[in-house]
């Protein structure tokens, strides 16, 4: 077991929260049991992850998106309150890394993503350069439509793709999650596809208009990989048990 500081310093240091402006709070988010043996990571700190936590007798909760996020009232009522609630009831820690862990080199959501697209990171582009570009291989990238196909078959769902044009693409362009805005970066850099988690209505004028294509994927989807990737090498860093848990969400 390790002392609750000493985890949450390992997660800092590691992640580096210090270096982005974000929008909500990065690091310990609820303060539960000070030794931690066994911690629970997931995309976001849902009911449903909390009580799989409970089940698990974790001691410490990973996640993406925490409970607290710029604009909110601050009153804890409802859902909040109910997974607040169990969280103190059962005296479970709550770590939220939101762009700290969208940005790792490695272990991060954009790259954990990248590394199962098999995308090639070449240079960084966007807001807070959180967003990757790169080449892929040219089977993948014959068509549009066959780089849609790809991702289909190693997420698991089914994609939204706007095809701008047909034909053979050289770069591709990628950032988790609701990365959308991050669009005109992604063709100002030069690529020939972006994939991200949603689209917007914009984005689908953007494609047709500047002969780029884009593809959504799930918000949930495109970063399953970056809190459990994180948790792991933190837990073996510290010598704690660790159990990745997937809460299925269509988003």
């Amino acid at each position: 077991m390790t002392e609750r500081k000493t985890l949450l310093a390992a997660f800092d240091a590691l992640l580096q929260p210090e270096r982005f402006k974000d929008y909500g709070p990065n690091g310990l988010q609820v303060e539960g049991c000070n030794e931690v043996t066994k911690i629970v990571s997931g995309v976001t700190a849902s009911l449903a992850l909390i009580e799989a936590a409970v089940e698990y007798r974790a001691d410490a909760i990973f996640v993406h998106h925490g409970l607290f996020w710029r604009g909110h009232d601050g009153r804890v009522t409802g859902w909040l309150r109910q997974r607040l609630g169990l969280l103190m009831q059962h005296n479970i820690n709550l770590f939220a890394y939101h762009l700290p862990l969208d940005a790792h080199p490695e272990l991060g959501n954009n790259a954990q993503l990248g590394a199962r697209l098999g995308f090639v990171a070449q240079e960084h582009f966007g807001e807070q350069q959180l967003g990757w570009v790169g080449v892929a291989p040219s089977q993948v990238m014959a068509s549009p439509q066959s780089l849609a196909s790809h991702i289909e078959g190693v997420l698991g769902r089914s994609v939204t793709l706007v095809a701008a044009k047909p034909g053979v693409m050289q770069r591709v362009a990628w950032c988790t999650g609701g990365a959308q805005g991050y669009f005109e970066d992604a063709i100002a850099a030069g690529a020939d596809i972006f994939v991200t988690g949603e689209i917007s209505e914009p984005q689908a004028h953007y494609a047709r208009e500047c002969g780029v294509s884009f593809i959504a994927c799930g918000h949930h989807a495109s970063e399953r990989y970056g809190a459990p990737a994180v948790a792991a090498h933190i837990a073996e860093q510290l010598g704690l048990q660790h159990v990745a848990i997937d809460i299925d969400n269509p988003a």
